[in-house]
């Protein structure tokens, strides 16, 4: 490493250090400091450089700071005064710099001390506190005479265990047959080593057994008398009941590892009985355990639409059901959030896990009532197998995780056993997240734009702006195939944004082109992070204000899902931007959720019945009647129809007849670019419709 890069790496070491390192003259004007002063002074460098050391530090400490300048290095402490007023201790490290015989400034490394001061005023409180408690306490005192082997046991000793005065005698087993068993080695083991002399004080705990049957602890104190030649024949001290003390330890360490809301063992003591299970494990070759790990499905929703409170209500219950099914013995942790954790210890058959998993998943499936509102959920659940190939109980919880969101991805409500396969595949997702955060930056996402053809013209009346990426080494990726990742990491958000934006200046642009009167809107899709974002409002103004596009030549898509599972928040956001003049299009209609009720509060303009019905049309009377009253629907709430994922000339044909108003597919046209679509409008390219084609 050459001289140029060793200095680079000193500055950068010394610009990142966490104290803040300064240099000034003989008058305290500063000549250098480093980032950490902005951090805790609030001056930034430029401000600090104006400044002399003087102006931070208060006029008390002058004095003494100017006495301790010498060439050596001094350590001291004072307060500095930072940009908004506070008085801050620090610790001083500081040396004189000479050039030749000539003082010319200083040196100096300042260190925060605000939190040593704090944990020394804190220890200070503590000890004046405990000083007085000694003081107005009134602990027993014990008094052994060893040579007659006779104990003294005073009044308070003998409160301490339920007994009066002349209840207890003078024995030594009077106390120690009363010492918990549990107990009693280590007591022994202790009073062992004071009396022969192999540590200074006598200083037990343990329990002691009161005359109601209880156990209380004791905290024994006690000092032998020794002889010439250093032999005990006397040993007194003190008992203090710490029973309140033990049990306030006792509920701290249950609270530091269990969670307050559902009294589940924590993610932190999980772990350390998965640590276990595994180390056993190394001990037992027949020994099978297991971890299922759960992810409660949408419950973002009930959240939203109900609130915090009954969300938690949600958990306390989860939380119930699920120890009601782990047997004695298994582990039930709530790993935070609506995650939860189960350990399956120690069974003999296989198929235990996965049928666990499904007793889990009827348990959970059945209705909940949450103050008079039922709510129905399932959870997501991954599966991973106990085996010595695992190092840490980490990787353990890592491949169960894994595997849940298998789970969840196959379509919530179900559950997965983790395959070392799923490791290649989370490695190529996160890949996939890496490039796809590069693609935005590097400007590889398109914009194509399919066709929406009038199904009375055959004319285009629209089209809906889908989102390729073109992959410097994979090519085209289409949309399906990078969207849900976008979804998972929130970089749905840019992206959306951008797309708004990029389709309301394509738009702009051939309307421009085109002859006055004529029109074809844009649909631009709206992801359900989008959607209770309060920040798409202006997302959407922007992209019409800078592009120009008139709002009615914008329509928005959301499907039936996101609407569904953020119900209130998408009321509120749909209803702000039709106050905009934008369409509304409701994507995916019918595919499973029960929204007719709410389709006249959001005020969408159209209807659009998704591509599985279309692609069935041909082969069941009963699809058919399902567009048939999607259509209905339609046309008595006066919205439009348009059918997707058209391929041929027969699905097209039944959509006529049923009445659809307009449709897209690639039987008309695969999605092109923006120059193609303007083309195809500018050309007024018409389509053929059945009555002048073949159906076949």
């Amino acid at each position: 490493m050459g001289p140029v890069q060793e200095e680079a790496n000193y500055r950068e070491l010394v610009e990142n250090a966490s104290d803040i390192i300064y240099a000034h003259d003989l008058e305290g004007r500063f000549t250098w400091v480093n980032r950490a002063c902005e951090r805790i002074t609030g001056y930034t460098r430029e401000e600090t450089m104006r400044l002399r050391i003087w102006d931070l530090v208060p006029p008390e400490y002058r004095a003494d700071m100017e006495k301790r300048l010498s060439e050596e290095m001094q350590t001291f402490e004072v307060e500095i005064l930072a940009k908004d007023g506070r008085r801050i201790p620090m610790e001083l490290k500081t040396r004189a710099v000479s050039r030749g015989h000539m003082p010319v400034g200083v040196q100096g490394i300042a260190r925060d001390i605000t939190e040593r001061r704090r944990a020394a005023e804190a220890m200070r409180e503590s000890e004046q506190r405990y000083a007085l408690a000694a003081q107005g306490s009134n602990d027993g005192l014990w008094d052994w005479d060893l040579r007659r082997n006779r104990i003294f046991l005073s009044a308070r000793w003998k409160e301490q265990v339920g007994a009066r005065e002349d209840e207890i005698g003078d024995e030594p087993d009077e106390w120690f047959d009363r010492i918990h068993p549990d107990d009693r080695e280590r007591f022994f083991a202790d009073l062992g080593l004071h009396l022969e002399g192999r540590s200074e004080h006598l200083e037990v705990e343990h329990r002691m057994r009161h005359l109601d049957g209880s156990w209380r602890w004791m905290l024994v104190r006690g000092a032998a008398v020794r002889d010439g030649e250093g032999k005990a024949y006397r040993l007194a001290g003190s008992q203090t009941d710490i029973t309140a003390r033990k049990r306030a330890e006792e509920k701290l360490l249950h609270d530091a590892l269990h969670d307050a809301l559902t009294g589940l063992p924590n993610r932190s003591l999980f772990m350390d009985r998965l640590g276990q299970a595994l180390a056993f494990q190394r001990r037992r070759e027949d020994y099978r355990f297991a971890v299922l790990f759960l992810d409660v499905d949408r419950f973002k929703t009930v959240n939203e639409s109900l609130g915090h409170t009954q969300g938690d209500v949600l958990l306390v219950e989860v939380a119930r059901r699920l120890r009601e099914i782990a047997r004695p013995g298994d582990t039930v942790a709530r790993l935070g959030g609506d995650e939860f954790a189960l350990l399956l210890g120690d069974f003999a058959d296989p198929e235990e896990p996965v049928r666990t998993a499904g007793r889990l998943q009827q348990a959970l499936a059945t209705p909940y009532n949450l103050d008079g509102t039922e709510v129905f959920t399932t959870a997501s659940i991954g599966v991973a197998l106990g085996s010595r190939d695992y190092g840490e109980p980490e990787e353990l919880l890592r491949d169960a995780d894994t595997a849940m969101y298998r789970a969840k991805e196959s379509g919530r409500a179900r559950h997965a056993v983790f395959h070392p396969s799923m490791h290649a595949l989370a490695r190529a997702r996160l890949q996939l997240d890496t490039d796809l955060r590069r693609a935005i930056e590097r400007e590889e996402l398109r914009l194509r734009y399919q066709p929406v053809v009038s199904l009375r013209t055959g004319q285009i009346v629209g089209c809906e702006a889908l989102i390729i990426w073109e992959h410097p080494t994979r090519g085209v990726i289409p949309p399906g195939d990078f969207i849900p990742t976008a979804e998972d990491t929130g970089l749905i958000i840019p992206i959306g944004r951008w797309a708004l934006k990029q389709a309301c200046l394509d738009a702009k642009a051939w309307h421009d082109a085109l002859p006055r009167g004529s029109a074809a809107p844009v649909s631009v899709n709206l992801s359900a992070k989008q959607l209770v974002r309060p920040e798409l409002l202006d997302d959407v103004r922007g992209a019409l204000a800078r592009s120009g596009l008139d709002a009615r030549r914008l329509r928005l898509e959301v499907t039936e899902s996101v609407i569904m599972e953020n119900a209130g928040p998408a009321a509120l956001m749909l209803n702000q931007l039709k106050a905009l003049s934008v369409g509304l299009l409701l994507d995916d209609f019918g595919t499973g959720y029960s929204s007719l009720s709410y389709l006249h509060n959001f005020r969408f303009d159209t209807l659009k019945i998704d591509r599985s019905f279309v692609a069935r049309l041909e082969r069941s009377g009963k699809e058919a009647e399902i567009v048939r009253t999607i259509v209905s629907l339609g046309r008595a709430l006066q919205m439009e129809v348009v059918a997707e994922g058209v391929e041929n000339a027969a699905q097209l044909q039944h959509l006529i007849q049923l009445g659809a108003d307009s449709a897209q597919g690639f039987w008309f046209s695969r999605p092109v670019d923006a120059q193609a679509f303007r083309e195809l409008l500018q050309g007024r390219k018409s389509f053929a419709l059945p009555s002048t084609v073949s159906a076949g």
